[in-house]
């Protein structure tokens, strides 16, 4: 797995979003797009070390987006948020629901770039201990984005480490196979359930005896529960 920085870019203005993918990709990042906030809540937002949020989007604004990953996801990702507006309520608004920083449009690459390295710093200063989930004798890095069971490394591909991360996220809680598709997959690949199936059991093997706590319930989807 790369250890480079994931950036999930949640933008409607399409060509934006081209040019930052392209730009902040040829800076080292590793970077998702979303074109509305309410494809971006379908995709795994714990797995990402940074959101850039555009502020005024068609249906659910930037604002809104974040004051989600807040307080009903729970979620402390650092959020950058982008906009073509800069008065003193917009800025109080975007500290207020919990952003870490404010970019106004037109930007340079140059200034975003400083601007998240200096938030991904800070959050590292601050987080003066991973993210890390437990489970018995597995842990779960979010920020190295590995998993160790008895501190021996274990192998994931990038789909099983977010399907897992899902199902440990909401333990005891059943996920249909369609929503960790919506929350794994991309809208523009091509996938079935087939494909929630077969990456669950090599996860199952991989994690050995952890991999029991993986179950499967006909009609309901995949819960992880030990």
């Amino acid at each position: 797995m790369s250890d480079a920085y994931r950036i999930l870019v949640v933008d409607d203005e399409k060509d934006l979003c081209e040019i930052l993918q392209f730009n902040l990709v040829s800076e080292g990042f590793e970077i998702e797009v979303a074109y509305s906030g309410e494809e971006a809540l379908n995709k795994p937002i714990e797995s990402f070390d940074l959101l850039l949020l555009d502020v005024m989007m068609g249906g659910m604004s930037g604002f809104k987006l974040a004051d989600k990953i807040r307080k009903e996801l729970g979620l402390s990702v650092p959020i950058i948020f982008l906009t073509a507006r800069e008065t003193e309520n917009d800025l109080l608004t975007g500290f207020n629901v919990g952003g870490d920083d404010y970019l106004s449009k037109p930007f340079s690459i140059k200034e975003l770039v400083a601007r998240i390295k200096a938030v991904l710093r800070r959050g590292k200063t601050v987080e003066s201990k991973p993210r890390v989930i437990s489970v018995d004798n597995m842990e779960l890095d979010l920020n190295r984005k590995s998993v160790t069971i008895d501190n021996e490394p274990i192998v994931l591909t990038r789909k099983e480490f977010e399907i897992l991360v899902m199902l440990v996220s909401s333990k005891g809680k059943y996920l249909s196979r369609q929503e960790i598709l919506d929350r794994i997959w991309s809208d523009d690949v091509i996938v079935t359930d087939r494909n929630v199936d077969v990456n669950i059991a090599r996860l199952r093997k991989k994690i050995g005896e952890l991999g029991n706590c993986i179950k499967g319930r006909s009609g309901y989807g995949y819960c992880f529960e030990n």
